[in-house]
């Protein structure tokens, strides 16, 4: 990573964080759950949220909110998917899943109330005048068409009579990573009451790197370092990016989609340029 998005990104987590302890102040197992299920990760989404509040001049007052509200929606689909019913993982960012450190009941309460309290945040006064667009749009990424629907779509694959092809294993991704990044990726703009297009173009090809990335990272990481179980879709069998394009097929991909996300940024010049490195910092890293 580059000097300048380890800083930014540090900076973004600690904002995050600092702001997570301002709307989160219970004592009681639920709220304890909601926030360990918060902490701990890289908190990449909420990142993209600010910084693209940053190319527009968005108040500070009004990007944190958002930020912290897609990390709640975040969140809430890992500790979901983390479940028994689901992919039934023990180990979640170097730590035990949410089910496994309370119970399954828990894990199900905590989602749900992170992901309500995502758009308690987003419906705040301080998120100003586009508040209903930014609730909408986050709503459809994380909904029926978005986020659960890609989630739905990976259950089934594990019962496929024959493994996804390549357009629907992007397709699957697309809505399961995909739309939550695009809708932090373009929230900045949204705040503003501006065109997202570029920023859209961007996450795009941001989100389907990511996915390739985290494809090769289940064959070449080690469960210590990438902090969940790996090589858990090769012993099942499933089709995944690897799989389908081979290790360095996947591998090229990820470079070349980084390309054309850093491409979308062109017209914000030498501002865009965190959120660069931050397209390059998504293929190498190693959790």
């Amino acid at each position: 990573m580059t000097s300048g998005f380890t800083a930014a990104l540090k900076q973004a987590q600690a904002q995050i964080s600092d702001h997570l302890d301002l709307r989160l102040t219970g004592a009681d197992q639920l709220h304890q759950a909601m926030g360990y299920a918060l902490r701990g990760g890289k908190m990449l989404r909420g990142f993209l949220v600010l910084e693209s509040a940053r190319l527009y001049d968005v108040p500070q007052s009004a990007a944190i909110e958002a930020a912290l509200a897609i990390e709640c929606i975040h969140a809430y689909s890992l500790v979901h998917d983390d479940l028994p019913s689901m992919d039934d993982d023990d180990l979640r960012r170097g730590q035990p899943t949410l089910h496994r450190k309370w119970d399954e009941a828990t894990a199900v309460l905590a989602g749900d109330s992170l992901q309500t309290l995502a758009f308690e945040l987003l419906a705040r006064d301080e998120v100003g005048p586009h508040a209903v667009r930014l609730i909408r749009t986050l709503a459809e990424a994380a909904g029926k068409d978005g986020m659960v629907s890609g989630q739905m779509l990976d259950i089934a694959a594990e019962t496929a009579p024959t493994p996804l092809t390549l357009e629907q294993i992007t397709t699957l991704q697309a809505r399961k990573t995909g739309c939550l990044i695009e809708w932090s990726a373009c929230a900045g703009a949204r705040l503003a009451g501006a065109d997202p297009e570029p920023l859209r173009q961007y996450a795009q090809a941001l989100g389907l790197a990511f996915q390739i990335a985290d494809d090769i990272l289940d064959i070449e990481g080690d469960a210590a370092t990438v902090g969940k179980a790996v090589r858990k879709d090769a012993e099942a069998g499933k089709a995944t990016f690897v799989s389908l394009l081979g290790l360095d097929g996947a591998k090229t991909r990820a470079f070349e989609l980084a390309d054309v996300a850093c491409a979308a940024l062109v017209p914000y010049g030498a501002a865009g340029d965190t959120l660069k490195d931050a397209a390059r910092f998504v293929i190498s890293r190693d959790s």
